[in-house]
C-alpha cells in the first residue's frame, strides 16, 4: 500500500478548503464593493475590520490546521496572538501621532 493513499478524510478536507476558497472570494468581493458604497467613514471601517476578523479566523482555523489541532496548540497561538497585538497596540500608542508633534519652545 502507498505511503500517499488517499482516503475519504483527505477528500472531505480538500472540499472544505475549496469551499472555504469560495467564502474567503466572496468576502473579498463584498469588501472591495463596500469600499466604493457611500458609508460613513467610521461604518466602512467598522465594516472592513469585521470582514477582514472573519476571514482571518477562517484562515487559522481550515488553512492552517487549528480546527483539527490539539486544544493546547490553539490556545498557545492565540495567546502568541494576544501579546503581539498588545505590543501593536501600546507602540501606536507611544509612538502615535500626538507622540510625534513638535515640542513647542516656552
Amino acid at each position: 500500500m502507498s505511503a500517499h493513499a488517499h482516503g475519504p478524510a483527505d477528500e472531505s478536507k480538500f472540499k472544505v478548503f475549496v469551499q472555504l476558497a469560495m467564502l474567503l472570494a466572496i468576502i473579498t468581493g463584498l469588501e472591495i464593493i463596500t469600499v466604493y458604497l457611500p458609508f460613513t467613514p467610521w461604518l466602512l471601517v467598522t465594516g472592513l475590520i469585521g470582514m477582514s476578523v472573519v476571514k482571518f479566523m477562517f484562515v487559522i482555523f481550515v488553512f492552517m490546521h487549528l480546527k483539527w489541532d490539539k486544544l493546547f496548540c490553539t490556545v498557545l497561538f492565540f495567546i502568541g496572538l494576544v501579546l503581539a497585538g498588545g505590543t501593536m497596540w501600546a507602540l501606536l500608542k507611544l509612538f502615535g501621532a500626538a507622540a510625534s508633534l513638535p515640542l513647542s519652545s516656552q
